[in-house]
């Protein structure tokens, strides 16, 4: 028998920082609150620390509303929490008509526990032509605890 022992391979992300989109120059971004120390823009530049965090408990929404219509393929979310357990559900969706119409891309669930599971990243290779909104939408404690929801980060290509 004839073989090779060989490099085992190595996972590779497709997108480098400098493939994601610059969301600070194509979109408007809309936000049911943020906390004045973790706003937005800490969650969707690279760069920024912290992340987003509600400033109200309960539901929330995140919107970005692209100034010329966008293809995607490739969205990455980023979760964490290391203090409370919990079970979080979000609903991605897009819009191809600037609101008219959405269509769902994923619902997830997640359950966060200090002791284990404090980070939930999420990869979607997408084939998606044209997109105007993209909407976030996170139910930070399915249990209806008084829990805020909070972004570490959202990139998109």
């Amino acid at each position: 028998m004839r073989k090779r022992i060989i490099n085992p391979v190595q996972e590779q992300n497709i997108y480098s920082d400098q493939d994601w989109l610059d969301l600070e120059k194509l979109t408007d971004v809309e936000v049911t609150s943020e906390e004045d120390s973790h706003p937005i823009e800490f969650a969707l530049l690279p760069g920024k620390a912290s992340g987003w965090r509600a400033s109200a408990p309960g539901k929330q929404m995140i919107r970005l509303l692209f100034d010329n219509p966008q293809r995607l393929q490739w969205i990455r979310l980023n979760f964490e929490e290391s203090e409370i357990e919990r079970t979080q559900e979000y609903v991605l969706r897009w819009s191809p008509d600037g609101g008219q119409s959405y269509q769902e891309i994923i619902r997830q669930q997640w359950t966060f526990s200090p002791e284990g599971a404090t980070r939930e990243v999420e990869d979607y290779q997408i084939e998606l032509p044209a997109v105007t909104i993209l909407e976030l939408s996170i139910n930070p404690d399915m249990s209806e605890k008084n829990s805020f929801a909070s972004l570490e980060s959202l990139r998109l290509a």
